[in-house]
This record gives structure tokens, sequence and C-alpha cells, in this order.
């Protein structure tokens, strides 16, 4: 332990050439290091909020659970108010009761197959035909008028599966993580982004169209179901997330199956070929009314300086999930992280100068509702930009969402002026794989709630892993797929950069206000 002090303190006086030096506790960072590399819990957490809770879809009896076992963990190690803060009406419920599809011909075989979230069941098990709709756009679409009643439909695809030599798994390369420290500050170029926006329009618009035409037309004609699929979900991998509307006053959708790529081909090359194709089908959903308020889970260690104690520094993941599986990498796995950094510092009885905040939040996956609320109700509203007084107190808000991987450095988010500082946070680290800082933005996730209203709000560089080629999104993402060394790594790195935080002298450096944005979607 002395020669890692030694060598901690040797290695920060030289480091510090761009700015000012920082406090850093070398005792408390191997303190930090032990308990968290050495006692984890994290994957306990994971366990609790993956297997033990099931799926966490918005406003769900999966999404409770979670958040109330998350509650009374946070409870027993100590923190003070935990609490579901309700940030606002979200609407219905849906639960997924029952799901079953299987051919019946021309052969009998079972289907990989998911509902997608808040669509309606079929009332028992129907047995029905497949029905091609073989159109190039929703402009044909009349001539399936009066042939959809009691029929199963299947859209017609042309594409092939296109074999992949790429692992699904990896790690960032040194020359990644070089060129993603290497990057300059650049504008966004509004002309690209409306190429990129044309060109998307281009290739999918038309395909979407049409096949939201198509389920208007079945639901309207008395089809059963119609199935839906994603080359991305080749392998048996579902990428399976919303089907409509989730408003308390809206209709209930169409039910729509998301089922396997090789599944819904097999099925399209079979009617192609003027084989006729049955189905029995059986899906039962609830949807619920009685509580369509939003909640975050909230909890803190409170702060002990005269001065500072009202000062926050925050921390979170969001608790949401899509309902394939687990939602372990997405976003289990982050809230397991922020759980564990906030377990280490009670463990080691540290007695923060500032409060410490973290916050479990709903509603990401359908567009960042409980953290963009939360800061709405707490700190500003990004379309006037009037400042509530908590604006002024919070120092930092530190995010994870980018799957299992470990923690390989920090996105700045434009904010040049804590390169310095978060480059002396990491160094105890970077035997573990954690030292690079990027100008980059991150976009997708609860930081942009925070960076939306000038607040400094940081996610944090994770290998990839197996996130976007396999759980992201799918019914892969299970606990199985969380790697507990990673997660471990992560959880010592965010507890360091919280009591760092906690600790400073000054709240974190702040990039200028943002104008108001008035009612512009988005960020």
């Amino acid at each position: 332990m002395r020669k890692f002090r030694l060598l901690l303190a040797i290695t920060l006086f030289f480091i510090v050439q761009a700015g000012a030096q920082e406090k850093i506790d070398a005792g408390m960072m191997q303190k930090i290091r032990d308990e968290g590399l050495k006692n984890s819990k994290v994957m306990d957490n994971a366990f609790h909020l993956t297997d033990a809770s099931g799926a966490r879809l918005t406003v769900s009896p999966g999404f409770m659970r979670a958040a109330n076992w998350a509650k009374s963990q946070l409870t027993e190690w100590g923190l003070e108010g935990a609490n579901l803060e309700p940030w606002g009406d979200f609407g219905k419920g849906w639960e997924l009761q029952k799901s079953y599809l299987a051919l019946t011909a021309p052969y009998y075989k079972p289907v990989i197959a998911f509902p997608k979230a808040w669509t309606a069941g079929t009332n028992g098990q129907q047995s029905a035909e497949i029905i091609l709709i073989d159109v190039k756009d929703s402009t044909e679409l009349s001539k399936y008028a009066g042939k959809l009643k009691g029929k199963i439909v299947i859209l017609n695809r042309t594409d092939t599966l296109i074999p992949t030599y790429k692992a699904d798994a990896n790690r960032l390369t040194d020359d990644e993580l070089q060129k993603m420290a290497e990057a300059k500050p650049t504008p966004p170029d509004t002309a690209a982004m409306r190429r990129r926006r044309e060109q998307f329009m281009r290739q999918n618009g038309g395909a979407a169209r049409t096949s939201a035409l198509l389920k208007e037309m079945a639901q309207k004609e008395g089809s059963f179901a119609i199935l839906s699929t994603s080359p991305r979900g080749h392998d048996g991998t579902l990428f399976v997330q919303g089907g409509g509307s989730y408003a308390v006053t809206a209709p209930e959708n169409f039910t729509d199956l998301v089922i396997a790529y090789e599944d819904y081909m097999s099925i399209v090359r079979l009617l192609r070929a003027g084989i006729p194709v049955k189905a029995d089908l059986d899906v039962k959903t609830r949807f619920t009314t009685d509580d369509t308020k939003g909640y975050n889970v909230i909890a803190e260690i409170k702060g002990t300086d005269k001065k500072l104690k009202d000062e926050l520094v925050m921390l979170g993941g969001h608790l949401d999930s899509w309902h394939g599986a687990m939602g372990a990498t997405d976003n289990a796995a982050g809230c397991a992280v922020m759980m564990e950094a906030v377990r280490i510092l009670k463990a080691l009885g540290v007695k923060p100068r500032r409060t410490i905040r973290i916050a479990l939040w709903s509603g990401e996956e359908e567009g960042l509702f409980g953290s963009r609320n939360y800061v709405k109700n707490h700190f500003a509203d990004p379309a006037t930009m009037q400042l509530l007084p908590d604006h002024a107190k919070l120092s930092s808000y530190f995010n994870l969402d980018n799957g299992t991987g470990k923690i390989r450095g920090v996105y700045l988010q434009g904010n040049e002026a804590c390169r310095s500082i978060f480059a002396q946070w990491l160094e105890p680290f970077k035997d573990l794989g954690a030292s690079t800082i990027t100008i980059n933005n991150t976009g997708g996730t609860d930081h942009l709630s925070y960076d939306a209203v000038g607040l400094p709000g940081f996610q944090f560089i994770q290998d990839p892993i197996e996130y976007d080629t396999r759980t992201h999104h799918t019914n892969m993402d299970s606990y199985d797929h969380l790697s507990a060394e990673d997660l471990a790594q992560a959880a010592t790195i965010v507890a360091a950069f919280v009591y760092d935080a906690a600790m400073r002298d000054e709240k974190l450096p702040r990039k200028e206000l943002p104008e108001p944005r008035g009612n512009r979607p988005g960020f």
C-alpha cells in the first residue's frame, strides 16, 4: 500500500501540466480499489434487478419490483431519504402474460416470437393462415382489401441474410482510444445531418409507411396479428421494442409480433412458392391504468461540510428496460454499478463534503422521460431556461448506460475545462485500463438531460463487448451476458469519481448556458 501511495504521488506530480493540481487522497483511492475489486456486490445487485425482478418496462410490475428492491437495498446500506419520486404522467402500464406462435402447416415448427410492447393480445388461441402481402409501396395495399379477415399478415421481403465474419464481442483498441483522445471539437454539420435524414427517409420511410398502413388495414378488417422482423436480429436474436401509443386515451394497438429473421424469411419463401402456411398463436397482454405516473428511485448520502453540504454530486442510470429479456446490459448493468458505487462509499464510512445523490431513472427508453422531468422539476426547463435554485448547487452528474463493458475513460460532452481534472482522477486507475478523455459528445442517454440546461453531465466510455450486436433491446439481454470483472472495475472508478467530486473545493466547471430551445423536440 505504501508503494502504491508513493507511485501515485509521483505520477500526479508529473501529469499536471495544463491546469491546477487536484487534491487526490491516495489512501482513499486505495481503500476504494480494495472494497470495489475485492469485496464487490455488483453482481448481487444485477441479479436482483434482472432475474429476480423480470423485465422492467416503464409502469410495469417488473419495474416496480426492481424499484422497490433498490429503494429497500439503498436504505439498508444506510443511504437517506430513499424513495420512489414521481416525475409526472407516463401512460398505460403493460405486461406480457403469454406468448406462443408455431407453424402448423406445412409442418409443425415453433417460432421465436415476442409481441411488441403496448400491443393487444389475441383473445385466446387462434389458428389461421398466414397471408403474404407483396407490394412495392403503400399505394398497392388496396389490392388486398377484403382479404385479411381471420388471417395472420406478413409483408414480403426481398433481402437476404448477410453472414458476418466479425466477433459479436469486442473491446476498444488502443488506436480507437487514441483517436477519441485526439478528437477536436466540431460544430454540428446541419447540412450533413439533413442529408442523412433525407437518405434515411428514402431508404426506410416508404417501408415504414407501408407497414403502418398495412397494420391499420389488418386491424380494421379483423386480422389476428401482423409479423415483423429485422435483419439485425439474425441467429435467433430479436430486436423488440414498442408497438404503438401508451397514452391513456389511445385505443389498444394491434397485435404485432417480432419473429426471428430466419423464421420470417422461411415463411416468406414458402408463401412465394405457393405453399400454404398456417399457424397457431396465443398472445395475452394486460394493460393497467390504475397508476399512470412514472417514478425514479432517489436516495442520498448527506453532505457534512457546513458550506458545501447543500451542493450536489449525482450519479445514475436508467432502471427501465424493454420486455424481450431482463434488460441486463441495458441497463441493469449501469444501475447495479451505480448502486455498488454508493455501497462502496458507505462501507468505507465516507463523510462527503457535498451531498451524493443516486437516481435510477424510468422512461429512458421512451425518451429520457424520467431524467428530463427530474431536471425540469429540480433544476431548469430547457424550453425556457428559467433556472431553479438547485441549478446553482449541482456540481456534476455521472451516468452509465452502454452495457457491461469496463470503463475506459470519460466523454467530456464538449466541456474542455474538465479534461485536466478527469485526467488526474483517472490516474490511480490507469492500470485498470481507464485513461481516455475525449472532447466528443455521446448521445442517447440520461446525461443529456443535464447537459441540455447547462449542467455538467457526463457519460463514461465503455468497452462495447456485444452491446450493439447481441444484447441492446433484444431477447438475449440476460444476466448471463454481464461481465462481473468489468462491472466491478466500473463501480470502483465511479465511486472514486463521485468521491473526488464530493470532496473538491469547487464545483466542476460548466459550459455556457444554452439558449432556450422553446418547443423544439429533443436536445
